[in-house]
C-alpha cells in the first residue's frame, strides 16, 4: 500500500490560488491593469490624495480636502456588453470575481472578506456595463458610515451614494462637459439597484434612466480611445460624525477601446 504525499510546490501553488483570489481578480478582467501614469486601455488604481472630498470641519468651512486612502481594496474590473441590461452580476455563476472569491471560501480561506461591486449600465444597440469591483479583508466594522450604507435601506443609499470624477486627459468638450458634474450624488441622480448577497452588494446604476447622464455617456463613449478618467465613489457624510469622508474606492479607465468588451449572455 503506498501513501500519496502533497508535493510542497503544489501546496505552495494551492496557497497562492485561493489565499490570493484577489489577485486572480484583478488579473483576470476583460480589461487589465495597467502603469497608473502611461498605461492605456486598462485601468489602474489612483491614490486617494488625487480626490478632494469633505474635511473634518466641512460643515462649518465648507472646506475640502484630499482624501486618504480607500476603504476597500480595488478587486478588478471588467468591461462588459450583451444583448440586453445585466443586472446583479455578482449573483450569476459565471461571473469570475464571486467565483474566485466562492473558491477561496470552499477551502475555508477568505471567510471574512466582502465584495462591492459597482456596475455601471450603458444603453445602446448593445448594451455595455462598467463594472468596478473592491473588496475588504475584513467584515465591515459596524457602526461606521460604510456598515449602516451596505446594511441600510435604499433611501438611505440613494441619499449618500456619491461618484467624483476628473479627468486626466481628454477632449476639452469631454473635460467641459464632464466637469460640471465632477460631483455627483448617483442615487438621485439615477435609478440605483442594489443587490444585497451573503458576502456581497452590488450596486446597478442605470445611466439610461436619465436623459443627461445618456447624452454625457455617449459624447464620452464617442471619444473614449481618447480619454482618461478617475473615478473615486463614496458614502456622502451629512453629519459632524461622519466627516472626514473616505473613499470607498476609486479607478482610472486609460483610453478604453470599445471593442474590448467582452460578450456575457443574458440571464435566463
Amino acid at each position: 500500500m503506498c501513501s500519496t504525499e502533497l508535493d510542497p510546490s503544489s501546496e505552495s501553488q494551492l496557497d497562492f490560488d485561493y489565499d490570493d483570489w484577489r489577485q486572480q481578480a484583478i488579473d483576470g478582467g476583460s480589461i487589465r491593469s495597467v502603469d497608473l501614469q502611461n498605461g492605456s486601455n486598462g485601468w489602474s488604481s489612483p491614490p486617494g490624495d488625487l480626490f478632494c472630498l469633505r474635511g473634518p470641519n466641512y460643515l462649518s468651512s465648507r472646506q475640502k480636502v484630499p482624501s486618504g486612502d480607500w476603504s476597500l481594496l480595488p478587486a478588478g474590473v471588467d468591461w462588459l456588453r450583451s444583448s440586453r441590461r445585466l443586472d446583479n452580476i455578482l449573483s450569476r455563476p459565471d461571473n469570475r470575481v464571486a467565483s474566485a472569491l466562492r473558491r477561496a471560501q470552499s477551502v475555508g480561506r477568505s471567510l471574512k472578506s466582502f465584495l462591492f461591486a459597482i456596475n455601471l449600465q450603458v444603453p445602446g444597440r448593445e448594451c455595455h456595463s462598467a463594472v468596478f469591483y473592491f473588496a475588504s479583508e475584513d467584515p465591515i466594522q459596524p457602526g461606521t458610515l460604510l456598515h449602516r450604507f451596505v446594511h441600510g435601506d435604499n433611501a438611505f443609499r440613494n441619499s449618500r451614494f456619491k461618484i467624483v470624477n476628473r479627468i486626466v486627459k481628454g477632449p476639452w468638450i469631454v473635460k467641459a462637459t464632464v466637469g460640471n458634474y465632477a460631483a455627483c450624488l448617483l442615487g438621485r441622480a439615477l435609478v440605483c439597484n442594489y443587490h444585497m448577497g451573503v458576502n456581497y452588494l452590488e450596486i446597478d446604476v442605470d445611466i439610461g434612466s436619465s436623459a443627461i447622464a445618456t447624452a454625457i455617456s455617449k459624447l464620452a463613449l464617442g471619444c473614449v480611445e481618447s480619454v482618461t478618467i478617475d473615478m473615486g465613489f463614496v458614502v456622502e457624510a451629512q453629519a459632524e460624525d461622519e466627516l472626514p469622508e473616505k473613499l470607498l474606492g476609486a479607478v482610472r479607465i486609460s483610453q478604453m477601446e470599445m471593442s474590448a468588451a467582452t460578450y456575457v449572455a443574458p440571464a435566463t
